[in-house]
């Protein structure tokens, strides 16, 4: 596709200790054949010399260094302020441990420029053997109180998704513009369900492009019971800010059936992580 005008593209990779993944990350972005891309990495606070390492090899990317890890939200909205402030035409907001392909963001690109309207894009996220499918599409299910990664891909063609996930996220700057950033109550998980949401109900477009890839080798800097306790209480946190009032009321009593059930797991001493379940229901009781 031939363009009037290149539209400016920065991708924004958050790192965190991300030594075994930054640099196959980076490589991979500036192997890309569309031209006019800038990069931005955003360190919160690493302690493996990740982001040293990086930043000898790549010189032309921009390196940010937050102090302490501020979570995955407020850490990529400073990447994506950096972006807007130098007129980013479109920002893609991906994982350190996730890996472009050579046509990547001309894909996207391609796609966006073609809507009437700006929109939010998923490129199809395939696992590390490059065959089986991570993420092609989210269901957002209101009465179960969970979403779900749907794994086939449905259409050669874009189709539509009911969110989008942050691991490669392509957002016109328009979006934003009109939205916001990612919302910082969350630390972890649910900030891209809340900011497809809110994209959604603003009037934009949700769609997976099955003609742009990403590989996604999800090597986590977040130990396992850190990452139950903050999947749990992003998850509560999302459906009640994002719940109607009657949807409010289920979402309380479901979680007093989730915590008689917790509380059976923490006197019979069979499950391992109860106590984290149970810190995350107290710490979201607190918050709203």
């Amino acid at each position: 596709m031939k363009y009037k005008k290149q539209p400016s593209v920065f991708v924004v990779v958050l790192n965190y200790n991300g030594k075994e993944v930054l640099k196959d990350c980076l490589s991979s972005i500036y192997q890309s054949n569309y031209p006019k891309f800038e990069v931005v990495v955003i360190d919160n606070g690493s302690r493996d010399g990740s982001m040293e390492d990086a930043k000898n090899i790549f010189s032309k990317a921009h390196f940010i260094k937050n102090f302490q890890n501020m979570g995955y939200a407020k850490g990529n909205n400073v990447g994506i302020r950096f972006a807007l402030e130098r007129f980013a035409d479109y920002v893609l907001v991906l994982n350190n441990d996730a890996c472009l392909k050579t046509n990547t963001l001309s894909e996207l690109l391609n796609e966006a420029e073609k809507r009437p309207l700006p929109s939010v894009f998923n490129p199809v996220i395939l696992n590390t053997d490059e065959k089986s499918v991570w993420f092609s599409g989210g269901q957002i299910k209101w009465l179960k109180i969970k979403t779900v990664h749907l794994r086939k891909i449905s259409s050669n063609n874009p189709f539509r998704t009911q969110y989008c996930t942050g691991c490669a996220m392509f957002v016109s700057k328009d979006v934003f513009k009109k939205i916001g950033l990612f919302d910082e109550r969350y630390f972890l998980y649910y900030e891209d369900a809340d900011f497809s949401v809110r994209a959604k109900r603003a009037g934009f477009d949700l769609f997976i492009c099955p003609s742009a890839k990403v590989i996604h080798h999800e090597q986590s800097s977040i130990k396992n019971k850190s990452k139950n306790y903050w999947l749990i209480l992003s998850g509560l946190l999302f459906f009640y800010l994002n719940s109607n009032f009657f949807q409010k009321k289920w979402l309380i009593f479901h979680l007093q059936l989730r915590k008689l059930k917790n509380a059976y797991f923490l006197m019979n001493g069979k499950c391992p992580i109860a106590p984290q379940v149970k810190k995350a229901y107290m710490d979201f009781e607190r918050l709203i």
